[in-house]
């Protein structure tokens, strides 16, 4: 769907994983020995190995892993970016075409 910020347009698609929508995987022992994040509610993906990883987004800030219920948001200039559904319709307006 396309959506609108103020007067930035951007995509704005819910997380499924098996798209491709997000940059790469870590596995899930690495963010938490590494301590990243939180990881209560990160999306995790068992491979055919055993081992779970748990997608990301790459941005300038470095990288942002995707949560259940996170949107993707990829602006006009293919900048790409991770928002929760708790936040993503306050911040962007659906327009209707």
């Amino acid at each position: 769907m396309k959506c609108r910020r103020i007067d930035l347009e951007a995509a704005v698609e819910k997380y499924e994983a098996d798209k491709g929508m997000e940059d790469g995987f870590e596995l899930l022992a690495d963010v938490i020995t590494k301590g990243w994040i939180v990881t209560d509610n990160l999306i995790q993906v068992k491979r055919e190995n055993g081992s779970i990883v748990c997608p990301y987004i790459v941005h300038r800030r470095g990288r942002t892993f995707i949560n259940k219920d996170d949107y993707i948001i990829v602006d006009q200039d293919g900048t790409r970016h991770v928002c929760g559904a708790d936040k993503i319709f306050q911040r962007y307006h659906i327009i209707q075409e």
